[in-house]
């Protein structure tokens, strides 16, 4: 039986690897900052903060792990206080990779992101494309990657830039996207919508993280979907396949842009300066590196996973709507301004 340590695995992504971790037969610790109710024999969850070497200290004396899956982060639209973001993501990652070294593990698996680049390009991204985070959540995944870097010879890492992931259960700023269609409002678009912008299946971010456990390198790859779609197919397709009756309506992209700025400059959005580049641009990986080294395969597209995240909002919309003591994936974002544009819809 392997013995895994989860950062974060109360939250939506940390959920999916655990519980197949859990299924393959394997022994789970999970630390995350909020309560974790899942049970299983063998499963340990910890309510704490990996900032607190104290707690790692009395986890090294308890455990021996075989890797280390690194998935803990504090989202820029949910931290008022970016410091608390930058030390919990940054002097975190430097800490597990710390207890990592003390406690014997050799492998430590990170969850990077697509938010080190901040504009939009013309050609896939590959993994030598110099970063240029524009905030402070792509800045502080940038310098967990360095850290990594600096332990290289001293700790086996693989580091996996990651899109948005998104399974049933995917909530937070798509939940903006989801009540639009469950209320039939039309769906605002910047731009022409002719734009592309790749996620990432949960399960087959799971089957990579798996494949990395045998891979003896310290590495970075590019993950993403394939067959990547414009944002008109994408909502188009989530539409007619779930019988919704919002369409899709175009604003002009530097009013829309402009708008969103402002917007969040005065504290009434929740959209930051990645999210409406994001939204308004084109960003897609080149995964063919990790296609020839892990043999990574995705298999499901940009829209395939949007609908099932939907049809789960749809189908427990309720539910969701009360949530409270859960991580920023597993509940509804706080809409802001935007509820007055979805009136207007």
């Amino acid at each position: 039986m392997k013995k895994y340590l989860i950062t974060g695995g109360a939250g939506f992504y940390g959920s999916i690897l655990k519980e197949s971790l859990l299924k393959d037969g394997d022994f789970v610790v999970s630390i995350d900052l909020e309560p974790d109710d899942y049970i299983h024999k063998n499963f340990v969850a910890i309510k704490g903060d990996i900032r607190d070497t104290k707690l790692l200290d009395k986890l090294n004396k308890e455990y021996k792990f075989d890797a280390i899956f690194h998935c803990a982060a504090l989202l820029a639209h949910e931290v008022k206080d970016k410091q608390e973001l930058w030390t919990s993501n940054v002097d975190g990652t430097e800490n597990m990779a710390k207890f990592a070294i003390k406690n014997g593990c050799k492998k430590l698996i990170f969850v990077s992101s697509n938010c080190l680049w901040g504009k939009s390009f013309d050609h896939p991204v590959t993994e030598e494309e110099e970063p240029n985070p524009v905030e402070i959540y792509g800045r502080s995944k940038l310098e967990g990657e360095k850290i990594l870097e600096k332990y290289k010879d001293k700790l086996n890492s693989v580091t996996f830039r990651s899109p948005t992931i998104i399974d049933e259960g995917r909530l937070g700023l798509l939940s903006l996207l989801f009540e639009f269609l469950d209320d039939n409002k039309k769906i605002p678009i910047v731009g022409n919508g002719e734009n592309k912008y790749q996620f990432i299946y949960a399960k087959d971010m799971v089957a990579a993280m798996k494949a990395a456990l045998k891979y003896n390198k310290t590495a970075v790859f590019n993950i993403g979907s394939e067959n990547v779609k414009t944002f008109n197919e994408v909502y188009g397709y989530v539409i007619k396949k779930s019988g919704s009756k919002s369409r899709l309506f175009h604003f002009p992209k530097s009013l829309m842009v402009a708008a969103m700025k402002t917007a969040f400059a005065l504290h009434m959005s929740p959209l930051g300066p990645y999210q409406y580049k994001m939204i308004s641009s084109s960003f897609i990986f080149d995964t063919s590196k990790i296609k020839k080294e892990l043999k990574f395969t995705p298999t499901l597209t940009n829209e395939e996973m949007l609908y099932k995240a939907y049809m789960y909002y749809h189908k427990n919309r309720k539910e969701i709507e009360s949530r409270e003591d859960v991580s920023a994936h597993k509940k509804n974002a706080k809409m802001g301004v935007i509820k007055l544009l979805k009136w207007m819809m």
